[in-house]
């Protein structure tokens, strides 16, 4: 008896072993076809059978759903209004059943964030729904947004607060946080493109991927440029200091031992230059008593000079810039002092500020171009002879020329500025002539750098 029990139970698993083996046979016979159609954009035949592998082979392969979600993006982007929806909610289902099924292979706040801005472009659900499901996404993974779903989260919120569904002050925190992670990223971005740039002004020829990842990173700045403009122009009126000093007036007194208060209200009156109203006054000084800190002495700088007192202010400011761990912060006041240096003729020592400035963000074109403008300002006094003086514009026109590959917000200008600083170095005619075509100049004074005249 028990001899026939177990030989049947070995057929049955002998069955169940062949079934099984069938089964995946199939499985990879149909993911083969399948995967084949999608690469070949044959996209009709490949959803028939990857629709048949989402039902009967769910985790056969992540593939199913990267093909997946290839061939409905192509129906979304060319399907008519009215059935945009439809299309979009099946790509919403792709996206959950990927991560469901490879959770360890699929970000699930880059997911949540692609879906967000699926709904919201396509108008699914409330703009509430949307909303949360940005905020959603960002609070698990905030590097999940990239520069457009970081606008339109944004831009949500400040829709629900014109609605009166969202505070005011709600828009103030958010904002915030949307700018820093884009300057975070833009930072980041900045940086590897200016390690790029060095290698080609050093001469190195730059690789095919190289090549590639700097004209990503050129693009990805004008990206972060345009978006942060956009963001700033979407908060309008709202952060003046019209808005700004009866919001937080009529919190003060309540407010005055709240230490993370008082440092958001000082650095948001202090950004929209509202520093001659009293509450400024107020607010430095209870920040000062309570936690001497990068803001609160940001705040005195601006305070004493505001009173004519430059000494004190740049004590000030430089202790403020020790203190400050944000980068972003700290790059705009060592451009200040910078900006102070600079107007009085003391180009080295301002030079050197914005050099921290520019360590400290590197995407801050304007530093490069303040530089350049100095450089400019003492052609006549850094060169020996006429040739070497005109020759100081080439350097004005390189730091001019990094500024617009940085920060495509002062492109414009900077490619400007380069190209009038050009035209005032020694032409073709006059390196011929001089007999200095591929030499190095060293340049002397306070620059104290060198510049190479360009071959004819």
């Amino acid at each position: 008896m028990k001899t026939k029990v177990i030989l049947f139970l070995s057929g049955v698993l002998l069955s169940t072993g062949a079934l099984q083996a069938q089964a995946n046979q199939e499985c990879a016979t149909t993911a083969a076809l399948a995967y084949s159609d999608a690469k070949a954009k044959n996209y009709d035949a490949a959803w028939t059978r990857i629709q048949t592998l989402r039902k009967e082979c769910p985790t056969y392969h992540i593939a199913t759903y990267q093909y997946g979600e290839r061939i409905l993006k192509d129906r979304l982007d060319k399907a008519p209004d009215a059935e945009k929806k439809e299309i979009a909610q099946d790509l919403i289902n792709i996206y959950n059943e990927r991560l469901q099924h490879f959770p360890s292979k699929t970000d699930a706040g880059e997911v949540k964030a692609d879906i967000a801005q699926l709904s919201f472009d396509v108008k699914l659900g409330t703009s509430e729904d949307q909303f949360e499901a940005f905020d959603k996404a960002f609070k698990q993974n905030p590097n999940s947004l990239n520069a457009k779903s970081l606008y339109t989260y944004f831009y949500l919120l400040v829709e629900l607060q014109d609605a009166g569904k969202k505070d005011l002050q709600d828009v103030f925190d958010k904002y915030d946080v949307v700018i820093a992670k884009l300057e975070e990223q833009e930072n980041e971005t900045a940086q590897s493109l200016a390690e790029l740039i060095e290698k080609q002004e050093a001469g190195e020829e730059l690789s095919a991927k190289e090549k590639t990842r700097l004209n990503a990173y050129e693009k990805n700045l004008v990206a972060y440029s345009a978006v942060k403009g956009s963001i700033n122009a979407k908060l309008g009126q709202r952060a003046d200091c019209d808005n700004l000093i009866p919001l937080y007036s009529k919190d003060f007194d309540a407010k005055r031992g709240d230490t993370e208060w008082l440092k958001r209200v000082n650095s948001r009156l202090s950004a929209k230059d509202c520093t001659e109203d009293p509450l400024f006054v107020k607010v430095s000084e209870a920040l000062h008593e309570l936690e001497p800190s990068a803001s609160s002495a940001y705040s005195l700088g601006q305070l004493a000079e505001s009173k004519g007192n430059t000494a004190k202010a740049m004590e000030y400011y430089n202790q403020a810039a020790e203190l400050q761990k944000d980068p972003s912060v700290r790059a705009n006041i060592y451009y200040r002092i910078a900006n102070n240096m600079k107007s009085k003729g003391q180009f080295g020592q301002a030079r050197n500020m914005y050099r921290k400035a520019i360590s400290a963000k590197p995407s801050l074109g304007r530093a490069y171009l303040q530089i350049a403008n100095m450089i400019a300002q003492s052609a006549n006094n850094c060169g020996d002879t006429a040739f070497e003086k005109r020759a100081v514009y080439w350097k004005a026109a390189e730091y001019a020329d990094r500024a617009a590959r940085v920060d495509p917000s002062i492109s414009g200008t900077a490619n400007e500025t380069a190209s009038a600083y050009r035209g005032r170095a020694p032409q073709r005619s006059d390196i011929f002539q001089n007999d200095m075509q591929g030499k190095t100049i060293n340049i002397g004074c306070w620059i104290g750098e060198s510049v190479r005249v360009p071959n004819l």
